[in-house]
């Protein structure tokens, strides 16, 4: 039953079972936890834009209503790679989400709620009936008053319950690095210089070739202010074009085309009104008029070229005249060449310029195509449909890419940004060749002749060196075009601004708890406590983070700082503590806890939050007994 149509009759909502993973959340959640809340469960998978769309409502309705209202999203993977927890985990962190995530890997949960399509929103009420159901986009101002109206009812007859669900949230566990999931680069060798969209950090960098930056635009919040660099705001930016000495920037969550003037260090929107187009809007003129989540850009001819995801099709914008229409698509989600008004495309998420050919990835159909400038039609080179996808290199009808979301034009070769494949590909649009030129499919950072990326967003070239905006890595990865030897790029000049997450305290709810079996010590003796952190290869403690550790001892130990935090600004590795025994012979414990922020040794790419509490119980003793007690904990990459 639709939203707007609430049902009277009183359904049982089914129990949330065979989920695979809960996140957000310190343990899976029942139905039972739930009484006496409002639920809106979200079912959604991560690719998809319609989903990402709704998450600006869904955060509206946490803030109205924080203690009556409780979200869950179900996420039912469309893609084969969305089906992992930890890429689940990587999207909640990209898209900000802070409610229990639920991962319904085996269409368990959808099922049992006979969901359809993403997004499917259901709202069950307070004694755990389900109230209505729909899809799509556009439900905020329905689902309020249905909220709402349920949250009085209820409260009426004394059936809320307005106790806090316990959350353990993924964003507490992730550091702050030099870089936040940026999605697309930009590499013009003309001038030596480098433009990254940093889109979780809301700004755009602009460095040198070699990654010494020159200049930031953006203040590092979401908003969508203009003015000069320090002043500006935008929202997730994503792909750019350059054009003589002005960068244009698509602010995918603004909905909005930037310009920023290079030389004078400016920002000015020339695009959208900052609220999204409407489902097969007409277009219109600069600021008058909405666009639907601009994803990459391409300048050709005085004409502005954009991927626009949100509306399915590619629109243009005329630089001098400040007018933008759609110009290839129906507005059809689907892979049906043809006419330009005629074809349908599925979230176009990147695109080139080669020749009088516009290439772009069209990501839901897992397809490469391009749009025919002369005789205006839109054909495909490579991908099926849908729900065809995969990781198969060959020719035609035999290529399968899996959500490629970035395409570069370099010497009539198409690089494609395979991102949920985790490889760049390179493609011959005259014989239609596929193949793996950098990655072997595993997601990781791995640098070298075999490397590894993690959902690769944007591609682009310069002097024979291909740099690629590894989203998930925080990183910029560089690949020589001719050794095929990758590198991460050192980013030069930027300071990581460490929000000090886990020292209110010793003991996060995500720490690690390790039971340790009884230590023998002497009685009046002073004995060496040492804490050892054994970190993975090639990663160190973050020199610009502190560390927290607490001791909290039973009767019989001494310790000098007591059972109180102590910070270590610059911390080193082992930690050596003394305390003294006492005279007495008892049996006493030992609780260490740890708090921790860990990087790369290069600090680039992803830095982690990590804790660990030691229990350590103890029998003091006067005959025999060691004189120290050493602590170890091995981390494991999330």
């Amino acid at each position: 039953m639709p939203l707007a149509f609430a049902q009277k009759k009183k359904i049982p909502a089914p129990e949330l079972a065979g989920g695979t993973a809960w996140l957000n959340v310190s343990k899976p959640l029942a139905l039972a936890d739930l009484k006496g809340k409002v639920v809106l469960l979200d079912f959604w998978t991560y690719c998809c834009i319609n989903c990402m769309h709704i998450i600006p409502d869904l955060k509206k309705l946490e803030e109205k209503y924080p203690k009556e209202l409780v979200i869950i999203g179900v996420h039912s993977a469309k893609f084969e790679n969305e089906r992992d927890a930890e890429n689940i985990r990587q999207a909640i962190l990209r898209y900000e989400i802070e409610h229990p995530v639920v991962n319904d890997s085996n269409f368990a949960i959808w099922d049992a709620y006979g969901a359809r399509a993403w997004p499917t929103l259901v709202l069950i009420d307070p004694e755990g009936h389900v109230v209505g159901t729909d899809t799509g986009e556009g439900h905020y101002e329905t689902l309020d008053k249905l909220i709402g109206q349920l949250i009085s009812e209820y409260r009426s007859k004394n059936l809320i319950n307005e106790t806090a669900i316990p959350l353990s949230l993924e964003k507490y566990k992730l550091g702050e690095g030099i870089l936040s999931f940026p999605g697309k680069v930009l590499a013009d060798e003309a001038s030596n210089r480098l433009f990254i969209a940093d889109s979780n950090h809301n700004r755009i960098i602009i460095a040198d070739l070699g990654g010494a930056v020159l200049d930031i635009a953006g203040n590092g919040k979401i908003g969508k202010s203009d003015g000069v660099f320090t002043e500006a705001s935008f929202h997730h930016p994503q792909g750019m074009a350059i054009h003589g000495d002005h960068l244009y920037v698509a602010d995918t969550e603004n909905h909005l085309i930037r310009k920023l003037d290079l030389k004078a260090k400016t920002v000015k929107t020339i695009a959208g009104t900052g609220k999204q187009a409407d489902f097969m809007d007409t277009g219109g003129m600069g600021m008058f008029s909405p666009l639907n989540s601009p994803w990459d850009l391409v300048f050709l001819d005085g004409q502005l070229y954009i991927a626009m995801a949100g509306a399915h099709q590619i629109w243009v914008m005329d630089l001098e005249t400040a007018v933008f229409q759609p110009f290839a698509g129906s507005g059809r989600e689907g892979r049906i060449d043809g006419p330009l008004d005629k074809a349908a495309l599925a979230q176009p998420s990147g695109i080139t310029v080669s020749g009088r050919r516009l290439y772009f990835a069209d990501s839901e159909v897992s397809s490469i195509r391009y749009v025919d400038l002369e005789k205006k039609e839109v054909k495909t080179v490579v991908g099926k449909d849908l729900f065809v996808f995969g990781d198969v290199d060959g020719q035609g009808d035999e290529v399968r890419l899996q959500h490629p979301l970035g395409v570069l034009n370099h010497n009539g070769l198409i690089y494609i940004a395979d991102t949920y494949n985790h490889k760049i590909k390179l493609l011959n649009p005259l014989d239609r060749t596929c193949r793996t030129f950098s990655g072997n499919g595993k997601a990781g950072h791995v640098d070298g002749k075999d490397p590894q990326f993690y959902e690769p967003g944007g591609l682009n070239i310069a002097n024979n060196k291909l740099y690629v905006a590894d989203t998930n890595n925080h990183a910029i990865r560089v690949v020589d075009m001719k050794t095929k030897e990758a590198s991460t790029l050192q980013i030069k000049g930027l300071k990581t601004e460490v929000s000090q997450k886990v020292s209110e305290s010793a003991l996060p709810p995500f720490a690690k708890s390790l039971d340790l079996p009884l230590k023998t010590l002497k009685t009046d003796t002073e004995i060496q406590l040492t804490v050892n952190i054994n970190l993975p290869k090639g990663y160190h403690l973050n020199p610009n983070a502190p560390l927290s550790y607490m001791v909290e001892a039973g009767k019989g130990i001494q310790i000098e700082q007591g059972n109180r935090e102590v910070r270590l600004e610059k911390p080193a590795l082992p930690i050596k503590i003394s305390f003294k025994t006492g005279s007495e012979v008892l049996s006493t414990d030992l609780k260490v806890s740890v708090s921790f922020y860990y990087c790369r040794e290069d600090n680039q790419g992803a830095c982690f939050i990590d804790a660990v509490v030691w229990h350590q119980p103890i029998k003091i003793d006067k005959d025999t007994g060691d004189t120290a007690v050493a602590l170890d904990y091995d981390v494991k990459l999330p």
